[in-house]
């Protein structure tokens, strides 16, 4: 009876310390919001690695600004493996789209081939 009482606080303490799944269009919140307040280690847990290159360059085009972020998510579309979330942020004038792939049955922001078009 021990045995199982301590295995299960062991099992319960080991799920409890990783992420919950997060759906595509809160991985895509908290990566814009990483992306904008510069928090490179949060955008970099949430990014597949061609993602995380891609978003580090346009953080160099971000202008320094005090005011907090606000992201609306305006759609979302999963196929598979694979899903598009369309959003709007208090800093863009006009809608973006990001990509996200499931990476190790977490979703992660990904980055658009040339030619790839999503569904919006």
């Amino acid at each position: 009876m021990k045995r199982i009482f301590i295995f299960s606080v062991i099992l319960l303490s080991i799920s409890c310390s990783q992420d919950k799944n997060l759906s595509p269009a809160e991985t895509a919140k908290i990566v814009l919001k990483g992306l904008y307040e510069k928090d490179n280690t949060t955008m970099k847990k949430h990014t597949t690695a061609d993602g995380y290159s891609g978003l580090l360059m346009i953080q160099d085009m971000v202008p320094e600004n005090n005011k907090e972020v606000t992201v609306e998510i305006l759609d979302e579309s999963v196929d598979g493996d694979t899903a598009w979330v369309k959003y709007n942020t208090s800093y863009d004038e006009k809608p973006g789209v990001f990509k996200l792939v499931k990476e190790n049955g977490q979703w992660k922001v990904s980055s658009k081939g040339p030619r790839e078009r999503g569904p919006f």
